[in-house]
């Protein structure tokens, strides 16, 4: 792909000062992050590849949630998707043609080994093997995320994330792939967010398995966390020295409905707990966040053995930080578990994306400082962020300002952590193309890159060439009021 053919679309529109927090460096540009900080996208195997029968690759857990009635809007699955499987080679010049220096996939769990075990799936492995090899052709350097979602049906029929021997088969199908993958990939991530397919998967129902239990959801929290841990070691051991081994989490700054009052800050500290300390604290070695969540005391009683707290433990070479919005926390003491409910914002009044998210660039900062403070903390890498538009595709463009504006005050964002002392490394837009967004199905698009999911014609966004511009080493100049 010709270096200008996207640079030379015509100029982007002026962007409202209302988009950005007064926290926002006044300007700056790819020079002020250093030369080695890492620039990417990112995608996931279930949302993106499609082929979902094909060449070998078994049934996972969404290919059967899908199927229910009523689980995903408007009943849209992914069995095509945007085609991944067969168009990577026309997504990756994309990348390459924006300037992208690293690309973030998933591997999917089921196409290598259909039935969660046994021998691989040859056709499957091939697949990756073109896929990284077509990444490094395109100077991408690839980011291989083992776990992101779609464990296979046969595993499930097993018990799934509530059966402790999950933590041996994602151990062993992680050591598989370094293996195969491990002199082409440098940088592995054992699971994307486990507090999300935990949660949304086992207590609240709306993710896959489907379940709505808090023993199951307590039983999948601590068998996650010891699999990143058991899978971090297993990739040690099989990969060169020099390899990166992180992990990811899900994280959302969490405020007060009513700062200063009592009630209120300890529902807010139990909130943080559960959905951004739960899966950190085990990895560092500090036990669960108990003193905030009581209720974690029927999990130790029941499923935590004698050694699990040092099993938990592993040093990553770096945590795998993702986060969209920040969560106001009041008081909701008849609530399980935490006591606690989050307020909608719609009764806040405040922007919110296409999934009903706050539009709040500052948790990003306030999360990577969040994480920075912990002693023994790695190096961290910002691998998910972005926001959901409605976008349509017209005359070949794509119009997404507020897209931009949002790239523009997050990346503003990790420049002032990075100031203040966070050893933050890089930066994954979500979503390189628009995708299967999960129980929300294909209406909000995350993308840099349309997709026409009848056609699957490929429109570059305007966000998209404002990366470009800027990864080309264009200066962000951020709007004041007047």
């Amino acid at each position: 792909m010709p270096d200008n053919l996207l640079l030379s679309s015509p100029p982007l529109p002026e962007l409202p000062a209302a988009y950005f927090p007064a926290t926002t460096p006044p300007a700056y540009s790819r020079a002020d992050f250093g030369p080695d900080f890492h620039w990417g996208a990112a995608c996931a195997a279930y949302q993106v590849e499609g082929a979902w029968q094909q060449q070998g690759k078994g049934p996972s857990i969404w290919d059967e949630f899908t199927r229910r009635p009523k689980a995903i809007a408007r009943g849209e699955h992914a069995r095509v998707s945007t085609d991944f499987y067969h168009r990577y080679e026309q997504d990756l010049d994309l990348a390459q043609g924006l300037g992208l220096t690293d690309f973030r996939f998933s591997v999917s769990w089921p196409r290598v080994l259909p039935e969660g075990l046994g021998a691989p799936n040859r056709r499957g492995l091939d697949f990756y093997d073109r896929l990284v090899d077509a990444c490094l052709e395109r100077e991408l350097r690839p980011w291989l995320t083992v776990y992101h979602w779609d464990l296979p049906a046969a595993l499930q029929q097993r018990g799934g994330w509530t059966n402790r021997a999950v933590v041996g088969w994602l151990a062993d199908y992680a050591q598989l792939l370094a293996r195969h993958l491990g002199d082409r990939v440098q940088h592995w991530m054992v699971l994307n967010e486990p507090m999300v397919f935990v949660g949304a998967g086992h207590a609240l129902g709306v993710h896959a398995p489907g379940k709505r239990s808090l023993p199951a959801f307590l039983a999948a929290a601590h068998h996650a966390t010891l699999a990143q841990a058991e899978g971090g070691r297993a990739l040690r051991a099989a990969l060169p020295a020099s390899a990166r081994i992180g992990t990811t989490f899900s994280c959302s700054y969490c405020t007060p409905a009513r700062p200063g009052q009592a009630g209120s800050e300890a529902a807010t500290r139990r909130v943080d707990a559960l959905l951004n300390r739960l899966f950190v604290e085990p990895a560092l070695g500090l036990g669960y966040p108990t003193q905030e969540l009581p209720a974690l005391g029927w999990l130790l009683r029941r499923y935590q053995q004698p050694g699990d707290v040092e099993r938990m433990r592993f040093d990553f070479d770096f945590w795998g930080i993702q986060n969209y919005t920040r969560e106001v926390v009041r008081r909701a003491p008849w609530l399980p578990l935490v006591g606690a409910a989050l307020v909608p914002p719609a009764q806040r009044g405040v922007p919110v994306s296409a999934m009903n998210w706050e539009v709040f660039p500052e948790s990003i900062y306030e999360m990577l400082k969040q994480y920075a403070a912990y002693p023994g903390a790695p190096e961290l890498v910002v691998t998910e962020s972005g926001l959901a538009l409605p976008d349509e595709a017209a005359h070949g463009r794509v119009p997404d300002a507020a897209r931009t504006a949002y790239y523009q005050a997050a990346i503003g964002q990790v420049l002032r952590a990075r100031r203040e002392g966070v050893n933050v490394q890089g930066y994954f837009p979500w979503s390189f193309t628009d995708n299967f967004e999960w129980a929300e199905g294909y209406r909000p698009r995350f993308g840099l890159v349309h997709v026409d999911y009848e056609t699957q014609v490929r429109t570059v966004k305007d966000s998209a060439r404002w990366y470009q511009q800027f990864l080309a080493g264009a200066e962000v100049r951020v709007p004041r009021p007047a």
